[in-house]
């Protein structure tokens, strides 16, 4: 069993950055697929970025290309999500999420593993 726990949400101006941080638990990790995902009021939760075991490779919603970073640090078991040029779009629940396979998956795949989410507000 994997758990994550996210952190580094807050309340931003827009045009601000912020860097979520999601901590797992385990000794698996750096056999794991990363993702971020955001859930807006009254909206479906919708894909951001994930990034592959080793970091090699990335994907990005076409919304947060250029202003979005995915990272991870397999020694302290921490995936990030910097967010520059934050917009009041932005404004969401964000969870990081896990996946038992090491390669990026598809963006309609399921994750494995879900955080409690971390909210971020961007004030226009």
């Amino acid at each position: 069993q994997v758990q994550l726990v996210e952190s580094g949400g807050g309340l931003v101006q827009a045009g601000g950055s912020l860097r979520l941080s999601c901590v797992a638990s385990g000794r698996t990790f750096a056999s794991y697929a990363m993702g971020w995902f955001r859930q807006a009021p009254g909206k479906e939760r919708e894909f951001v970025a994930a990034i592959s075991r080793r970091g090699g490779t990335t994907d990005y919603v076409d919304s947060v290309k250029g202003r979005f970073t995915i990272s991870r640090d397999n020694a302290k078991s921490t995936v990030y999500l910097q967010m520059n040029s934050l917009k009041p779009e932005d404004t969401a629940v964000y969870y990081c999420a896990g996946y038992t396979s090491g390669g990026v998956p598809p963006r309609v795949v399921e994750p494995d593993y879900w955080g409690q989410g971390t909210q971020v507000t961007v004030s226009s």
